[in-house]
């Protein structure tokens, strides 16, 4: 339980990072979601991929709205900084942060319920501005904390725990990214940690808009037969793409050609996502193609798996917006306010 005090005392053998911490080090409170819920997964990978990158926790701004899956930045990286913003609001409460201080690493929490419906506005908006932020998605297709009601992005013709089948059509939120302007587009599964944790990785490297739909399963309302999104049906109709591998810099990387199904993308701070085709007409940076193999796989049922999309060019918002390579929040008052002549100066030029 939350209120339950996680003992402080770490084994000596325990593995550490090149910055002294341990796995330990980046954990959270106790978790008080359903034992087996996917999300507790989705906070494993999200420890184990900072505790890789090594990134000092307090560098690290988490985001989220409400619901079971925005509960769980609790649960991960405790001395981060963090804030559970109202229903479907994370991204702008997120892209304010970014614009005063760019300097952080911005993680967005958020649920299918919180992005894809009430929020839907506000998961547009923030892939097609750019913000520099990794952007997970908990998607379980189904309320948990309002007893198990289709969510948006349930599948038609799924059925619910008590034989309710769902007649609306889905939203596919990676097909949404895709259309909107997300530079980074991926999807995986909670039960798969060794495709999820280096596309995290590759999300925290990737400057712009990084977009991860998770599926996760609930035990509760949501792993059962007829469901879409249970731990046995994403197993059997699991899609993968690509394997992909995460470089922090060049200076290590070996690259064996002789597959014939192996791609690598420069990212802007030198790290390189190095890809393993699984198919081997598939190339994440054409975004028409992601777009096409997105909807066959929906179309087949199948879930389609690995780094969906990428551009290798990508921007933020600031570079969008030509910023101050200073964070808004450590300017002082003459650089803020640039008085009066320059004020008269941006009106006159918008008339």
């Amino acid at each position: 339980m939350t209120y339950i005090t996680k003992p402080k005392l770490h084994h000596p053998s325990l593995p550490k990072n090149t910055l002294g911490f341990t796995r330990r080090d980046y954990e959270g409170k106790v978790s008080t979601l359903c034992a087996g819920c996917g999300h507790d997964s989705i906070s494993a990978a999200l420890i184990e991929a900072f505790w890789e990158l090594d990134i000092q926790p307090h560098r690290v701004a988490k985001l989220s709205g409400i619901g079971c899956s925005s509960k769980t930045p609790d649960y991960f990286l405790g001395n981060s900084h963090g804030f559970n913003t109202v229903h479907g609001r994370m991204p702008s409460v997120l892209t304010g942060a970014n614009l005063a201080n760019r300097d952080l690493i911005y993680l967005g929490v958020s649920g299918d319920g919180d992005s894809a419906s009430i929020g839907l506005g506000q998961f547009a908006h923030v892939m097609r501005r750019g913000v520099n932020m990794t952007y997970i998605l908990e998607n379980n297709g189904v309320y948990g904390l309002t007893k198990g009601q289709f969510s948006a992005t349930a599948d038609k013709g799924s059925k619910a725990k008590k034989g309710m089948v769902n007649s609306d059509a889905p939203i596919d939120t990676v097909s949404l990214a895709l259309l909107m302007g997300a530079s980074f587009v991926a999807r995986s599964f909670s039960g798969d940690k060794k495709q999820l944790v280096p596309l995290v990785k590759a999300a925290i490297a990737h400057r712009g808009a990084a977009f991860i739909d998770v599926i996760s399963p609930c035990v509760a309302f949501n792993n059962h037969p007829g469901s879409t999104k249970s731990y046995d049906y994403v197993r059997e109709h699991n899609e993968v793409v690509n394997r992909l591998d995460f470089w922090p810099s060049r200076e290590t990387i070996t690259v064996d050609y002789s597959e014939g199904g192996v791609i690598e993308v420069p990212q802007h701070d030198g790290s390189i996502i190095k890809l393993r085709k699984l198919h081997g007409d598939y190339d994440p940076t054409d975004k028409i193609n992601a777009q096409s193999m997105i909807a066959s796989a929906a179309h087949k049922g199948e879930v389609l798996t690995g780094l969906l999309y990428v551009a290798p060019d990508a921007e933020d918002l600031h570079g969008h917006l030509n910023t101050y390579d200073t964070p808004f929040n450590k300017l002082g008052e003459k650089d803020l306010c640039p008085g009066s002549a320059m004020l008269d100066k941006i009106n006159a030029a918008l008339r």
